[in-house]
């Protein structure tokens, strides 16, 4: 998974960068959603691991999306396919994101809890990791009883664990040092 993390930065970071130079950030975004879905259906998937020339392949593309590409786009995918690259238009596509989002200085934190919570508990949670990361948050709020109470943060590398099994696995790691 890292590995193709690493091979579709360059395609996402050349696709961000000739959207913000163009102004086109949400036309591209929209592209990219469209391109990820087609190549995850299984006949797509099956005819881009076959052996078929990728120009087939890019035109086959081109074609399903009609007239949603600019010619731009179509080169986009044109060079994915030359380079044996569109099975990672999903990768491109969260990277590409992950770039807007930079762009917008809005930080996606993924708030686990054993219950809901109330939106005063979301505010104070927002307002402490936005002064954190120095940046605006979006929250994205999961259930998982599994944690028993407190909750768990998690925005890119940064994990703040204060839920009753966290605290648990802590204790029982310290114990047995």
């Amino acid at each position: 998974m890292a590995d193709f993390i690493t091979v579709a930065r360059p395609y996402a970071k050349a696709a961000f960068d000739f959207a913000v130079e163009h102004n086109r950030i949400e036309a591209w975004q929209k592209m990219l959603t469209l391109v990820s879905h087609i190549s995850q259906d299984e006949q797509i998937k099956s005819v881009l691991t076959s052996d078929m020339k990728p120009d087939s392949i890019a035109q086959l593309f081109i074609n399903v999306c009609r007239e949603q590409l600019d010619e731009y786009q179509a080169n986009f995918i044109k060079v994915m396919a030359e380079n044996k690259r569109l099975i990672l238009l999903p990768d491109v596509l969260m990277l590409f994101v992950q770039f807007v989002l930079a762009k917008q200085a809005v930080a996606d934190v993924d708030v686990i809890s054993a219950t809901p919570l109330t939106d005063a508990q979301l505010d104070k949670i927002a307002a402490g990791v936005e002064q954190r990361l120095s940046r605006k948050v979006r929250l994205k709020c999961h259930i998982d009883k599994s944690i028993m109470s407190g909750f768990i943060i998690r925005s890119g590398d940064m994990v703040i664990d204060s839920s009753i099994r966290g605290r648990l696995n802590r204790l029982s790691d310290a114990l047995q040092s």
